[in-house]
């Protein structure tokens, strides 16, 4: 099963357990069920509960916001999470504050989904990696899609909650098979944090979010074959607030797509560097996507996004001198 096709599947799942919860979104109704076809067969399994809107997404989740509040639950989709930008507000001043600012909390039943990441040459308005203005907001958690977690248990954990979520969902993965993982490398997820590790102990280990996984698989890979270097891959479905318990190691590596300055990433080397110093031989390696806008063509395209290559080099450089 593809990544697609699982996230298809979790929705119809939580949509026929969930009798109060919405879906809202440009475009999310039959025949054409999303841009990414997300949300195909839902709206005719589900009429009036599945609301292909305008294209506002201030007022699409505004209005989504406004359901969780009165008591039933929501689900977002924002066409390219690029255009999350535009919701903003909705998310900070209202959704995330309603959680807590009337002296006691309520509970806010509320999923906003967000495509994004490059690699498919849609430019530099539909390519972003926006995780990094999310974080740090109050009463806000934030998670990523990966090839490694089930959508379903992800939504299910998100709904129940109660409070605000956004899902960044890397564009790249819908077409990826769940759960593969190269030989020789085993896989094992356990609250809500895949590891993907060999037997041996590693000379470092690597945090990605789930769309930069399968670039670090690439290079651990590499690394192995051609240095024999072994690394421990850890994605956590799960960015912010970050409490992935990361195994002492001389040397840590955290990668995202996001370009570099106050990103999740730095927030997971501050975690790192204060729960670990101790162990480290140095500072946590960040390894980001150029300061750049993103380009179309995909020449340029690679040369701006976080890739196999730029992990592999970081890495071997920190080790091998």
């Amino acid at each position: 099963m593809r990544v697609a096709e699982n996230l298809n599947a979790a929705l119809h799942e939580v949509m026929a357990a969930t009798d109060d919860l919405y879906l809202l979104g440009e475009d999310v109704s039959d025949p054409y069920g999303g841009a990414f076809k997300i949300t195909r067969g839902l709206s005719t399994r589900f009429p009036g509960r599945v609301l292909s809107t305008p294209i506002s997404e201030n007022a699409i989740t505004g209005v989504a916001a406004g359901l969780a509040l009165s008591g039933d639950a929501a689900i977002v989709e924002i066409m390219f999470g690029d255009f999350a930008a535009l919701a903003f507000d909705q998310i900070l001043n209202f959704a995330a504050k309603s959680v807590s600012m009337y002296g006691s909390r309520v509970p806010m039943r509320m999923v906003v989904r967000c495509p994004v990441g490059g690699g498919r040459g849609y430019g530099p308005t539909h390519s972003q990696s926006l995780q990094k203005h999310f974080v740090g907001i109050p009463g806000l958690s934030l998670y990523e899609m990966s090839p490694f977690h089930d959508n379903l248990a992800l939504l299910t954990h998100m709904l129940g909650r109660a409070e605000p979520c956004v899902l960044f969902e890397d564009k790249v993965l819908y077409t990826r098979p769940m759960h593969d993982v190269p030989a020789p490398f085993s896989l094992a997820v356990a609250d809500g944090v895949a590891r993907v590790f060999l037997d041996d102990e590693p000379d470092c280990v690597i945090v990605a979010t789930g769309g930069t996984a399968h670039r670090a698989l690439a290079a651990m890979r590499s690394l192995l074959l051609e240095e024999e270097i072994v690394c421990t891959l850890l994605v956590p479905s799960r960015l912010y607030p970050f409490e992935v318990e990361v195994p002492p190691a001389r040397y840590v590596f955290v990668v995202e797509e996001s370009s570099a300055g106050g990103t999740w990433g730095a927030e997971v080397a501050h975690q790192v560097h204060r729960r670990h110093w101790g162990h480290l031989a140095g500072p946590v390696t960040l390894v980001h996507s150029a300061d750049s806008v993103i380009p179309t063509a995909a020449h340029l395209e690679d040369e701006v996004l976080v890739s196999e290559s730029a992990i592999h080099r970081a890495i071997r450089e920190k080790l091998r001198g």
